[in-house]
């Protein structure tokens, strides 16, 4: 049985405050923390789950913190709204000294302040095989629990890096391309083999401060009325072409 002040300080890291504060942050659902378990299981500093995870997860009974709660229990330190068998509590990544390689795309984010988006633009970058992404600090916090359940796990395999865009773009070396309105067309450009790809604000798009040092900016041409693409979908379309212009 969990005890209310286990229940409390569960809840509690829903908050970003509170967070920040342990650097603890949480992963829920049976098929995020199965591959946690099978994975990553050294990064699970508490494991929650119900008979029937451990049932079909055996492997989970080696982490040594690991509890079992029923559905009621769970449904109580969950951050969803339908809980899903397990939550584990991970440690916040380790930040490392990192230069943007030349040899690979490094995507950028400019105010992704959207946690849905957000989540769902790391699991893309895991898709097309972009190893390390740059935020800017105004852009959604990446261990916001709809950030990590938006991952589907690519969180733990895409390495996130938060800064100063203008002072981190100013000094790079590499191509700078960058997603903006009444650029050249995309599918006209020929990408390089490395370089840094920048995706913009939902509204606003890439700031202005930014702009200049783009060495091309680039647009998805508009056949309809829309006023501008969810920048999830965008940057699906933008690492598509320079995935399949390699």
């Amino acid at each position: 049985m969990i005890s209310k002040n286990e229940v409390k300080y569960i809840q509690s890291l829903g908050h970003k405050k509170r967070r920040d504060e342990e650097r603890l942050f949480l992963v829920e659902g049976s098929k995020m923390v199965t591959e946690l378990v099978h994975d990553y299981p050294g990064a699970i500093v508490r494991l929650y789950a119900t008979e029937t995870f451990y049932s079909n997860c055996p492997l989970a009974k080696n982490i040594q913190q690991h509890h079992v709660v029923t559905e009621e229990e769970l449904e109580r330190i969950s951050q969803l709204q339908t809980p899903n068998q397990a939550l584990a509590l991970l440690n916040y990544f380790p930040q490392k000294e990192w230069e943007a390689s030349p040899s690979e795309w490094t995507l950028v984010l400019d105010a992704i302040r959207d946690p849905g988006n957000m989540g769902t633009i790391i699991r893309l970058a895991d898709w097309f095989g972009i190893k390390h992404i740059v935020c800017s600090p105004d852009c959604a916090d990446i261990y916001n629990p709809k950030v990590v359940q938006a991952t589907m796990g690519s969180i733990m395999r895409v390495a996130i890096h938060e800064k100063e865009l203008p002072a981190f773009l100013g000094k790079q070396q590499l191509p700078v391309v960058g997603a903006v309105l009444g650029g050249k067309e995309l599918a006209s450009f020929q990408f390089p083999k490395a370089g840094i790809l920048v995706i913009g604000n939902e509204a606003n798009g890439i700031r202005e401060e930014v702009i200049p040092l783009l060495s091309d900016a680039l647009m998805i041409p508009r056949f309809g009325e829309a006023e501008s693409l969810n920048a999830a979908i965008a940057t699906s379309i933008f690492l598509w072409e320079l995935k399949r212009g390699k």
